[in-house]
């Protein structure tokens, strides 16, 4: 969907797209003096742009501390994903790369277009960590070193079961839940005891991503990586590659739902990890994720097109979520809005729909339990609002808009 068809359909979505682009300029502009960190901040905008945007509302000591702690998790992912380095090169690295962020002359190239600069100039990354306070160093020593030899374990092993499944998402993503929630402890900013939840925070995002980027994945050159345990989608076929077919739509939709009624499990966890945040920087900083994820878990739940091509949130909506979440009260509506549109959509024939329901019914429970008015509900629409009678006017003002947002770029 175009800018303007987008804009033209979801009208009330334009103020927050607008709000969006200035608050993406400002994080452009934020380059520190020092080579090394000006050098993280530039990469951070270049891999994640939206991460860029909300990590810099947090204070500067812990919003270098998360920066850095991001670009050494990022450059660890860059080696396991990349699949042209043989296995027994991979390997090691992946065990030592904790021992190499100390070191500011160890580099290591592979990665493709902006994850090869990081990993080519990686001793921007560590002179930038070596710079932090030390009770910083330690937490993101501990969680490189950990995940380091979980990634290194599943190269070589399959996602059999739901076991594994989770084992494997806590390595790669519970664990950046645990080392976040440790940085925000350091910094004295929020209670240690949140380490409990906060494994569930990683997950809930991780099978997410896993499971909206099937066609991506399974598509991968030289071989597919995936991570879709067999304990789930062996109910359905005899493997993955055959949900692409178009006459297994039915069964791919199954197992689909089945995997995202998977996720569904970690959201009241997040709800409560969410809720005993008390920094407001913090706290956006978690709950902007969550609430793209539930959003894109209500998408893509009975979507074929998960398995035709690319299912994301439209910017739009993005923006609406970054620029109108400030509260918990704003995470409980829009956990409660998201999860009811899923629930419109349960098959009651699918073989999950049960498990779907009871899940669904906790998250309405966390929030209604928390007494949120009829007036929030509804506040996000995942489709289309067709029968828009637009006048010429706001046609105008939205085009004018969009105009200048063009000139910003």
């Amino acid at each position: 969907m175009g800018v303007v068809e987008m804009v033209l359909k979801h009208p009330e979505e334009l103020p927050a797209l607008v709000k969006l682009k200035l608050a993406a300029m400002q994080a452009t502009r934020y380059v520190p003096p020092e080579p090394h960190w000006a050098f993280c901040y530039n990469m951070l905008q270049k891999v994640s742009r939206s991460f860029a945007i909300v990590i810099q509302q947090l204070g500067p000591e812990l919003r270098n501390a998360v920066c850095a702690f991001y670009l050494v998790l990022r450059g660890l992912d860059t080696v396991e994903d990349d699949m042209a380095v043989p296995i027994d090169t991979k390997v090691p690295i992946l065990k030592a790369f904790h021992e190499h962020i100390y070191d500011p002359s160890w580099h290591f190239v592979c990665g493709e277009k902006h994850y090869k600069i990081l990993m080519t100039e990686f001793h921007h990354v560590s002179t930038a960590f070596l710079t932090l306070a030390k009770g910083y160093q330690d937490v993101i020593k501990e969680m490189t070193e950990r995940m380091g030899n979980g990634m290194a374990k599943f190269i070589e092993q399959e996602v059999e079961s739901i076991v594994d499944y989770d084992e494997y998402c806590h390595y790669v993503a519970g664990l950046v839940g645990l080392g976040l929630t440790r940085l925000f402890y350091a910094a004295g900013l929020e209670d240690f005891a949140l380490d409990v939840l906060s494994n569930s925070m990683g997950l809930f995002l991780q099978k997410t991503n896993i499971i909206r980027d099937y066609l991506e994945d399974i598509n991968e050159i030289p071989a597919p990586r995936m991570f879709w345990p067999r304990e789930i989608w062996s109910k359905y076929g005899n493997a993955l590659e055959v949900f692409k077919e178009e006459n297994r739509s039915r069964e791919a939709v199954q197992c689909l739902n089945d995997m995202i009624t998977n996720a569904l499990k970690h959201a009241p966890d997040c709800l409560e990890y969410m809720s005993a945040l008390r920094d407001p920087t913090i706290f956006r900083f978690c709950a902007i994720p969550q609430i793209m994820a539930i959003g894109t878990l209500a998408l893509c739940y009975n979507n074929i097109n998960v398995f035709r091509g690319v299912v994301k949130i439209r910017r739009g909506l993005t923006a609406k979520i970054m620029d109108g979440t400030r509260t918990m009260a704003d995470v409980y509506a829009a956990f409660d809005d998201f999860s009811a549109i899923l629930e419109a959509k349960i098959d009651k024939d699918d073989p999950s729909a049960a498990l779907t329901q009871k899940y669904i019914d906790e998250i309405h429970a966390k929030c209604e339990a928390r007494f949120l008015s009829d007036s929030r509900r509804k506040a996000f629409s995942i489709q289309s609002k067709t029968g828009h009678e637009i006048c010429l006017v706001l046609a105008i003002l939205i085009l004018t808009f969009i105009m200048i947002i063009i000139v910003w770029r």
